[in-house]
């Protein structure tokens, strides 16, 4: 699973996500994309799985971008542990997922295989997605 490699004194804030993506919203490598209708946290866990599903439906032809990565981490304290004594140890990592933040690309394939692909792969995700092409991206 993804998480960042140097982890030392990381525990960090929730945060707030309004908006819209500013970044990361247009498809840059491949043909075809998978972006984000909602906001929210997608676990590591979750995109991992989504990777597996694209892989497998594409059956070892093109090529997958993932174009999201979980720096945020997620603490949490014991069961049954009294109040205070400071902040949880980190439980699991998250990546901040914004409306129009493309998390998956794909190449190399048809558009059907990539719709197909795509539909299997967003099952796994806890937000609504959509299919979109380099075609009909609107620069600007």
């Amino acid at each position: 699973m993804l998480q960042p490699t140097r982890t030392k004194y990381r525990k960090m804030q929730r945060g707030v996500m309004k908006g819209r993506a500013h970044k990361g919203h247009l498809i840059s490598f491949g043909e075809y994309g998978l972006q984000a209708l909602e906001t929210s946290w997608i676990a590591s866990r979750q995109i991992e799985s989504a990777r597996i599903a694209l892989t497998h439906a594409i059956k070892r032809g093109g090529k997958v971008w993932i174009r999201v990565f979980p720096h945020k981490s997620v603490t949490k304290t014991p069961a049954e542990t009294r109040m205070g004594k400071g902040k949880g140890n980190p439980e699991f990592w998250v990546a901040v997922v914004k409306p129009g933040t493309v998390l998956f690309e794909l190449g190399g394939i048809t558009e059907e295989t990539a719709r197909e692909a795509m539909r299997l792969a967003s099952h796994k995700l806890p937000i609504k997605t959509r299919f979109v092409m380099r075609e009909e991206q609107v620069v600007g």
